[in-house]
């Protein structure tokens, strides 16, 4: 865990120069280069992880792709742990997500929902790890589960993902027992 928070130390230190070195206040700047959020997207940790799964999942067509890029801040990333076939990590900024997946979900449906929600949060930058199962159909049994850590920015009035990293359980890294149940 010591290494994450460097992690997202090393990411703040970054971010914090670079929102500086922009005209106009960072919240401003910030929300000039994204859709506008919803408020009720963004009040909150619990708030921005919900509006996530629910973007993400739902019936075989479109997102609110919009939607989705307004919960990011610019230069946002979202990374698999795992390698594909081929040996590369998938690793790509929002857009890119948005496009690759987005002609997945125009023809197959997809639910994920989260299972147990750990944050850890320090000042202005909160890291979270969420448990998740996906799913076909919203009724069915999962044909995957994972955790997902979630690396998340308060400006003084919202949340902000600045990246989203995730691994797949597998038959030798199962789920935490302590992740596998929410703590509500």
């Amino acid at each position: 865990m010591k290494t994450l928070l460097a992690a997202i130390l090393s990411l703040a230190t970054f971010v914090a120069p670079t929102l500086a070195n922009q005209s106009g206040s960072p919240n401003a700047t910030l929300s000039s280069r994204v859709p506008a959020a919803k408020p009720d997207d963004v009040k909150s940790i619990d708030a921005i992880l919900h509006a996530v799964y629910d973007v993400i999942s739902g019936p075989a067509g479109e997102r609110d792709w919009s939607r989705f890029r307004s919960l990011f801040i610019p230069g946002g990333r979202l990374t698999s742990a795992q390698k594909n076939k081929d040996g590369s990590l998938f690793v790509e900024d929002v857009e890119g997500y948005a496009t690759g997946v987005g002609d997945y979900f125009k023809t197959h449906a997809f639910f994920e929902r989260s299972i147990a929600n750990r944050v850890e949060r320090f000042g202005n930058m909160a890291q979270v790890f969420s448990s998740y199962e996906s799913r076909n159909a919203a009724n069915e049994k999962p044909f995957a589960r994972g955790i997902n850590s979630f690396q998340l920015l308060f400006d003084g009035q919202r949340w902000w993902i600045v990246s989203i990293l995730w691994d797949e359980e597998t038959p030798t890294l199962p789920i935490p027992a302590d992740m596998l149940h929410s703590a509500k």
